[in-house]
């Protein structure tokens, strides 16, 4: 289960891979570690074409899983698109993009539960997983918060490919490679759709770092600008 990525390009350059036409995330920070119930960018159908918009992640949680709580924090992950749950929210407009430059898996392969992380390649290159929002959804997700109204997201899961089953067996997120694969999760009727819910082939993927709750790129790039003997305070 992916429960933690990271996002840290630019805003320019998520709307130039996505071709977005409206942004509407303000100064969008520098994201080296996005955890669950966070919030973070989408890229979402609007009015006038693709927005840039900021949505919480975690769905809202099947009535069984509530049972006996007084909050909900929400689903991260979405796998078993058959279940009635989740069918009402696989549409078009239902769909969105989740900007990504890398993701955290934990190694369950060798028991370590080392935080794992992979890309494309060691440049992070902006990349979007297939997802699913639900606009102005209204529920306690913290107690202490009380009731609170928000837009949600979270992305689909599929098999393992090669590199992610070699550290974490069980599944990897979706992730949309072409542009015509983000204008098929957007677009397309779910029978259409529903095909990109599959494994990237083997050898796409990329291990980047191991050992830390962030892919803080920036950290990496002093690092390596440092004496051997600097140390980073």
């Amino acid at each position: 289960m992916c429960n933690l990525y990271s996002q840290t390009k630019a805003a320019d350059g998520i709307r130039a891979a996505a071709k977005v036409m409206i942004d509407k995330t303000g100064n969008l920070p520098y994201l080296p570690g996005i955890f669950p119930d966070y919030m973070a960018p989408v890229v979402r159908n609007g009015t006038e074409g693709r927005e840039l918009v900021m949505a919480r992640w975690g769905l809202p949680s099947p009535a069984f899983a509530l049972e006996g709580k007084n909050a909900d924090g929400g689903v991260t992950n979405v796998r078993k698109t058959t279940s009635p749950h989740w069918r009402r929210w696989l549409g078009e407009a239902n769909r969105c993009l989740v900007p990504f430059t890398s993701f955290c898996e934990p190694n369950q392969a060798d028991g370590s539960k080392v935080n794992t992380w992979f890309a494309f390649d060691e440049g992070r290159p902006q990349a979007f997983f297939a997802g699913i929002w639900v606009p102005q959804w209204t529920s306690v997700r913290k107690v202490k918060e009380g009731e609170t109204t928000n837009n949600l997201f979270a992305f689909l899961t599929t098999d393992a490919n090669a590199e992610v089953h070699a550290v974490h067996p069980k599944a990897m997120p979706v992730i949309l490679t072409t542009d015509e694969e983000l204008d098929l999760w957007l677009n397309a009727p779910w029978a259409e759709a529903s095909k990109l819910q599959r494994p990237l082939p083997n050898g796409s993927l990329k291990i980047v770092k191991t050992g830390t709750k962030k892919d803080d790129v920036n950290e990496d790039q002093i690092a390596d600008a440092l004496p051997p003997q600097a140390e980073l305070f």
